[in-house]
């Protein structure tokens, strides 16, 4: 079982929980942290090399939680061009091409393996999309995407692995492509979610970005960092909340407390 709330106030650590953040204050040295930037791409393709396409579930929830695929047309069967920024193995991707005979998807991920997990399925198909290889902080998307084409990107759970630093790179290179009034749709790691609390000390590599054992990285947004990276880069924000989720294991009576952020940014 499982519920969820929506607000804009971030969980509230116990004291315990607190303590353990405010000691692990050790970062990363510089030398570690340059070349896991330099092997990013490697760590993720790794990471596809040894989870296949086994590691996520399919995300069936995306029209639940984002009304905005529906309700964005004007009329019933009308044609929607989207872009998955990040796609990975299509967990997300495939199951809105199922679920929906009228949307066309671009995809892209920054792993070469997940692109080609994504082509291997029997449901890629060249008529209703087109995935390609992508560093969404240096790749031009205009080589791949036609300028203003995009009626909805969905940014789910990618903003996260990549540094702060370039994330505002991304920004810009998916406003080219997004069509004026439309917008991007987000999904990621709020703020003391469950994950950040599970960090040993001396996987600190900033203020709320850590990595994992397996190399990968990850932030946990705020709302406001997320507000102000947004805005920065011409975008309107039309909603943008924590989600806070308790997840419950009878069996095992576990609570496993999630935050996300969910929100979207609109294009003038």
């Amino acid at each position: 079982g499982a519920f969820q709330k929506k607000g804009h106030s971030a969980l509230v650590l116990s004291p315990e929980e607190a303590e353990k953040l405010a000691k692990d204050q050790v970062l990363v040295s510089e030398f570690k942290q340059l070349k896991l930037e330099k092997e990013a791409q490697k760590n993720w393709d790794l990471f596809y090399k040894r989870n296949s396409t086994n590691f996520f579930k399919d995300r069936h929830w995306t029209t639940r939680e984002f009304q905005e695929l529906k309700v964005c047309r004007e009329f019933a069967d009308q044609k929607l061009t989207i872009l998955e920024a990040g796609c990975g193995v299509g967990n997300c991707l495939f199951p809105l091409l199922e679920e929906d005979k009228n949307i066309f998807a671009y995809a892209c991920d920054f792993s070469p393996r997940a692109v080609d997990y994504v082509k291997k399925n029997p449901l890629y198909s060249t008529e209703r999309c087109k995935v390609f290889q992508c560093d969404l902080t240096k790749d031009d998307l205009l080589d791949n995407v036609p300028a203003d084409s995009v009626d909805v990107v969905t940014l789910i759970f990618v903003l996260s692995a990549i540094h702060p630093d370039k994330m505002h790179l991304v920004l810009r290179n998916i406003y080219k492509v997004l069509k004026p009034g439309k917008c991007v749709l987000f999904r990621d790691y709020g703020l003391y979610d469950h994950a950040m609390l599970r960090f040993k000390s001396g996987s600190k590599l900033g203020e709320n970005f850590y990595v994992r054992q397996d190399g990968t990285r990850s932030y946990f947004f705020t709302e406001e960092f997320l507000s102000q990276l947004f805005k920065a880069e011409g975008y309107e924000q039309v909603v943008n909340e924590y989600v806070q989720r308790e997840t419950v294991n009878r069996k095992e009576d576990l609570r496993v407390p999630r935050v996300f952020l969910q929100s979207k940014f609109q294009k003038p």
